[in-house]
């Protein structure tokens, strides 16, 4: 899909994501800084009440800024906003979905304003955002 033809109401290519593994949750701890152990530890995440580690939030955060960057380059994201609406327990698999809510010109600038959403294979959102990104 080219960016120069999106209008309101279309759909992007969604991403989709491997199934979120424990390497992936210790790889994304030392590259972020967030080492808490609910991430890491299923001794901590159970002394929690939880079954088991579950995905950071900004894991699933960085991969729908991935579509984004895959869209557009990073210098055309004028604004990038989430609400975390769910956990991503490990093994869970994540889809990034982007829906054009609108495209409008703005001081010189066409600019598109897209609904965004992570969601689990059971149909679980876990993220729910919206972007606006130059498209010229």
């Amino acid at each position: 899909m080219s960016i120069d033809t999106l209008v309101a109401g279309a759909t992007l290519p969604a991403l989709e994501i491997p199934p979120i593994s424990r390497t992936t949750l210790a790889l994304f701890a030392g590259a972020s800084g967030d080492h808490n152990p609910i991430h890491i530890d299923i001794d901590v995440a159970r002394s929690a009440g939880l079954d088991d580690v579950f995905s950071h939030g900004m894991l699933s955060m960085a991969y729908l800024a991935r579509l984004l960057t895959d869209l557009v380059p990073q210098e055309r994201i004028r604004s990038y906003k989430v609400r975390f609406a769910s956990i991503t327990p490990v093994h869970g698999q994540p889809t990034c979905t982007a829906t054009v809510a609108s495209v409008a010109d703005v001081d010189g600038e066409r600019l598109a304003t897209l609904d965004l959403r992570v969601s689990l294979t059971d149909g679980t959102t876990t993220l729910v955002g919206e972007a606006t990104v130059a498209l010229d």
